[in-house]
């Protein structure tokens, strides 16, 4: 079964023209994808957060970890990037590809508020609570163990963590959930003495 084969999960075809893309995580500092324009946008009514365990990019089977997902209620900032109409088939591909491998993502058309003051739809992949992979709403103390322990052939959930702050921050975007949660981890990180 492919990608585009997954049953249940609808694909989103790029409508004709230019289109967005949004992105609240790892999308912010590794799109992959080539696009005209990345510009700060807002999101109602889905918040990000670390509510997905990783069984393969950010940990394994034996030991999860845990990555983003757009989850309801709330608002959410990230980048929208404006993709040419001439990439769109292969962008949604790639995106699909990277997104929907396990199928714990659903796709939709998101309405975003630019920077601008503009609104526009955007494909976006929000976290289906009924996929196996959902880990729900999780303290910080058990977010801390699972991004501690995470490490997948993308690396280590705390790298993700770290580059998905430095980001937001570089882009005048403070979100508090996460960097409290940065220094939940930091403060049971083993020190070199150890």
């Amino acid at each position: 079964m492919t990608v585009q084969e997954l049953p249940g999960k609808p694909r989103l075809n790029p409508p004709g023209g230019d289109f967005w893309v949004f992105g609240y995580g790892s999308l912010i500092w590794r799109p992959g994808f080539p696009h005209k324009e990345a510009r700060p946008a807002m999101l109602h009514g889905f918040h990000r957060r670390f509510c997905v365990y990783s069984h393969r990019y950010r940990g394994t089977p034996e030991t999860p970890g845990l990555v983003l997902g757009l989850a309801r209620g709330g608002s959410c900032r990230g980048l929208a990037y404006k993709v040419p109409e001439a990439e769109g088939e292969a962008v949604m591909d790639y995106l699909y590809e990277r997104e929907m491998v396990l199928g714990v993502y659903d796709p939709h058309w998101l309405k975003l508020t630019l920077d601008t003051g503009a609104q526009v739809r955007a494909a976006g992949f929000v976290v289906d609570p009924t996929h196996a992979q959902y880990a729900g709403r999780l303290s910080y103390d058990e977010m801390a163990q699972l991004i501690l322990q995470g490490e997948g052939k993308g690396g280590t959930c705390l790298e993700y963590l770290r580059n998905t702050v430095q980001h937001l921050e570089a882009l005048d975007m403070h979100d508090q959930a996460l960097h409290r949660l940065l220094r939940e981890v930091e403060a049971r990180r083993p020190t070199a003495a150890e």
